[in-house]
């Protein structure tokens, strides 16, 4: 409990200090051709948009109005199913994560979230992210997730009704992952990089031997989680080859 307390404090550091960037107009650049207020990880458990906020529990979606900042006020929730994991916010969309599949929802109404659809899948972990056109899903087992799953898929989203399975793709141990316009990276046994320009057909760009947990991109900035630290990577002009670190934060995870 006090590791995901941890985590959920330092996905919170990066959205804040996300929002900040984007408030200063350094960049107008966009992450997976799509917008989202807060850019948590993919394994948050929250998400921003507009003057809501949302999270998820064990088995709900709740809604907070945050426009008064110093006095958020729940609005609403609604049930979803049972060992829910992560929340992803694009547009007017919301992806949940759950270790049995993965629901979408629509929240052009913000206070009373919509449900889509639903896909299915063997019980495992379940982080996820999304651009306009595709889902992305890392399924991955350990103790507490069950199964040996351990797979990357590739949703095609365009109808959200009725999402389709187009590509599936065996990894050794999947975590978190995030896209930056053409480029999915995910947090596997090694830090690996894949070209999804044509999302059905992805293939492996570069890959660097460092183990994290999730990673978080803000234009040429790629944030990276690890077990004990907080790690700043750069590129240049998308040559992911020339990812380089510029910092490192240590922490003691609690006890």
């Amino acid at each position: 409990m006090m590791k995901k307390i941890k985590y959920i404090l330092l996905s919170i550091f990066v959205v804040l200090l996300t929002m900040s960037c984007s408030k200063s107009g350094s960049s107008n650049s966009q992450t997976g051709n799509g917008s989202s207020d807060g850019k948590g990880g993919s394994l948050a458990t929250f998400a921003l948009k507009d003057d809501y906020l949302y999270t998820v529990d064990n088995q709900k979606l709740n809604i907070f109005n945050v426009k008064q900042i110093e006095n958020p006020v729940k609005v609403n929730q609604t049930d979803i199913g049972f060992n829910i994991e992560t929340l992803y916010s694009l547009d007017n969309y919301l992806f949940v994560g759950s270790r049995n599949g993965m629901f979408i929802y629509d929240i052009t109404n913000p206070e009373n979230p919509k449900k889509l659809s639903e896909t299915q899948h063997f019980k495992a972990c379940d982080p996820v992210v999304a651009n306009k056109t595709h889902a992305f899903v890392t399924l991955h087992s350990n103790t507490n997730c069950g199964n040996n799953t351990n797979v990357l898929l590739i949703y095609d989203i365009k109808d959200p009704i009725n999402p389709e399975l187009i590509h599936q793709r065996n990894l050794n141990f999947p975590r978190g992952l995030a896209l930056h316009e053409d480029y999915l990276i995910v947090c596997d046994d090694e830090l690996k990089i894949f070209n999804v320009k044509n999302p059905s057909e992805p293939f492996l760009v570069s890959s660097f031997n460092a183990n994290f947990k999730d990673v978080v991109v803000y234009d040429d900035v790629l944030f990276a989680f690890g077990e004990k630290t907080i790690n700043q990577f750069k590129w240049t002009r998308n040559d992911f080859s020339s990812l380089r670190q510029i910092s490192s934060i240590y922490y003691e995870p609690a006890k």
